[in-house]
């Protein structure tokens, strides 16, 4: 069996500046530039989890709290909540630094939760090491990670069953 690794050691922060490039027509930036954004430190932190290239699987849930603005510092914060055979949650959360505006803290601004898959050089899914969570609130992240899983399970499982049972009566 292999070792696992520490919630900590999966611990990414990406931050930039975001530019005029990354608006939409509402003068904020653009939901996909914050998504890509997301991906990417996720990726980062999946990567870092398994040793290895690990790919994005599912956005499980992206939520976005405030606009962020042309000019805004924004900072991704990225872990691993919890690891199967091959596959990993990584949860993500995004903060804004104003920069016309001196703030007591950074706001939060998204919110989100991707799955990933360890590949090996021939892109098919290998083993990845197993989650140790680190205090109570990584053991919390892992149990709701876990929540998260059985539910995404159980929809496939009841979409695949709809899909059986509506080809079959089609016929």
């Amino acid at each position: 069996m292999e070792q696992g690794r520490p919630t900590a050691h999966s611990r990414v922060t990406l931050s930039r500046i975001m530019s005029a490039i990354d608006v939409n027509l509402y003068g904020t930036v653009h939901g996909g530039v914050l998504m890509k954004f997301v991906d990417d430190v996720a990726g980062a932190s999946a990567a870092r989890h398994s040793g290895g290239t690990a790919v994005t699987a599912a956005i499980d849930e992206i939520v976005f709290l405030e606009p962020v603005r042309v000019g805004d510092l924004v900072h991704a914060y990225a872990q691993v909540n919890w690891a199967g055979s091959s596959s990993m949650e990584v949860g993500v959360r995004v903060t804004a630094e104003r920069w016309d505006a001196v703030e007591p803290a950074p706001i939060p601004v998204a919110t989100a939760y991707l799955v990933f898959v360890g590949i090996d050089v021939a892109g098919r899914p290998r083993r990845v090491p197993p989650v140790l969570p680190g205090d109570a609130e990584d053991r919390r992240r892992f149990q709701e990670a876990m929540i998260r899983r059985d539910h995404r399970l159980a929809r496939r499982t009841a979409i695949q069953k709809a899909r059986a049972e509506h080809d079959g009566s089609d016929g």
